[in-house]
């Protein structure tokens, strides 16, 4: 844990961002190679040829290691295995009670760890999100975040909720500590100088997606609030406030990269976000999708409101901002009896709404774990390896799965400025006897290989296609 002089540009950086003062290249637009395209509500991600992009992957998190041991579970193995089955995106958790310690003091070898997890990405053709990641604030309630020395609980009592960790999050101490993060200014200084320091040293690099700038973010409820009337009042100022400048603070260093914002967990009931709009050409929006019976131990209903009602809350605010959808979390108990159905209906559900997602997470064991401890997908989880076009050369229409009938069809229309084919990702274990492809619409030619379907178009611009993959 070292200050030394690499970082004194972001010393100069945030100074610049609280005085409100930006150089002239922080000011400019990130470069305008295309980087999203809008399909009716629903916008995507597009690569440097102008192909819209889709995601699959998991969380990479590793909260009982810390200091030297940090990041000790996570291997270059898990990236390899990953893209193995077809997933092309990783959300990596890390800590900033890691990163920064003690006040002013960057652990760099922390860093060089995250540095070499990108490398690895890299290698096997992954993309990384980082996340900042906190459960219930920080280290000075027991769990991982935000440093002690950021922690401001003003003397109130705390007592840990063993059985129903989720409940801390609303014990007085908890919620002043929050409060104090978002108006203290030497703590909101020292949140986007953290911020500066991980993009001035991650920036660029060929792996990285992007940022999530904080994992479930909480506040302080006033007197007489219930959850929604808080959540509304925080999201449309304080939190709309607090991501847009750490998005402005890390332009300050990087100007290209995609900055993720969350709602509060208050989405998952069915209550559409109060969030205000972000100013930054490159937000997407990553909200969590977990089923709230189910996180309380019960089973998954499959005839309940929980997927429509989640739905329908969720689309409007990034559809009025043209904000691409990643679900930065979704994942369930898979022991519970309809385990495997709520895995049907949940990854049918993100084909509607979303570009991608990551499941919580990928790890060998129990809980919501996507291995076994011998490497093998657990049963119910089986269907998250399934089709779908990575990159599709011209606007994705509609894409859907039948896991009944194994059949994925993809429907889209051509534009005259999107180059290179699409990209159809057919994992092994979808189709162990192997797959048949047809394509139908204009002038196509195909070719399935392995664990990828390549379809070149050819004819004029706005040309509908219909791809579907079914059992050999």
């Amino acid at each position: 844990m070292v200050r030394t002089s690499r970082f004194a540009p972001v010393a100069l950086a945030v100074a610049a961002l609280l005085l409100g003062v930006l150089p002239a290249q922080a000011q400019a637009r990130p470069n305008r190679t295309p980087d999203r395209v809008t399909v009716g509500d629903r916008t995507f991600i597009t690569d440097d040829r102008g192909r819209a992009l889709q995601w699959r992957g998991f969380n990479l998190a590793d909260k009982s290691s810390r200091g030297a041991d940090a990041f000790a579970d996570i291997r270059e193995s898990d990236l390899r295995d990953m893209a193995a089955r077809g997933f092309n995106l990783a959300r990596l958790a890390f800590f900033w009670d890691d990163l920064e310690p003690t006040r002013g003091h960057y652990d760099r070898g922390y860093l060089a760890k995250m540095r070499r997890i990108l490398d690895w990405a890299e290698r096997y053709h992954v993309k990384v999100v980082l996340d900042a990641h906190q459960d219930v604030y920080g280290p000075h309630f027991g769990s991982r975040g935000v440093p002690d020395w950021a922690t401001r609980d003003e003397g109130l009592p705390f007592w840990p909720i063993p059985d129903d960790w989720f409940s801390e999050y609303f014990e007085p101490s908890v919620q002043a500590a929050f409060d104090h993060l978002h108006k203290d200014a030497d703590l909101r200084a020292a949140h986007a100088r953290m911020w500066v320091t991980v993009a001035s040293a991650l920036g660029g690099h060929p792996a990285l997606l992007g940022y999530d700038l904080m994992n479930e973010p909480f506040a302080r409820f006033l007197e007489g609030e219930d959850l929604p009337a808080a959540a509304a009042r925080f999201e449309a100022g304080e939190l709309t406030e607090m991501w847009n400048r750490l998005a402005h603070a890390i332009r300050l260093v990087d100007r290209t990269s995609w900055v993720f914002v969350e709602p509060t967990v208050i989405v998952g009931l069915g209550v559409p976000t109060r969030l205000g709009h972000i100013d930054d050409p490159h937000a997407g929006y990553a909200p969590h999708f977990y089923e709230t019976a189910m996180e309380t131990g019960s089973d998954y209903d499959p005839d309940g409101t929980f997927i429509p009602a989640y739905e329908a809350a969720i689309s409007d605010y990034p559809t009025r901002n043209r904000m691409p959808v990643i679900v930065g979390e979704w994942g369930g108990n898979p022991y519970v009896p309809h385990a495997s159905q709520f895995v049907t209906d949940m990854t049918a559900s993100l084909d509607r709404f979303s570009s991608g997602w990551t499941w919580w997470q990928w790890c060998r064991g129990g809980g919501y774990c996507f291995l076994d401890q011998t490497g093998a997908a657990k049963p119910s989880a089986r269907l998250l390896a399934q089709p779908y076009a990575r990159a599709v050369a011209g606007d994705p229409l509609s894409f859907t799965y039948d896991p009944a009938a194994h059949t994925y069809l993809l429907t889209f229309r051509t534009r005259d400025d999107v180059r290179g084919p699409t990209q159809i990702t057919v994992p092994e274990d979808a189709y162990p006897n192997g797959y048949r492809v047809t394509v139908r619409g204009g002038d196509a030619r195909w070719d399935g290989r392995g664990r990828t379907v390549t379809v070149n178009t050819r004819g004029r611009a706005g040309t509908t296609y219909k791809v579907t993959i079914g059992p050999r």
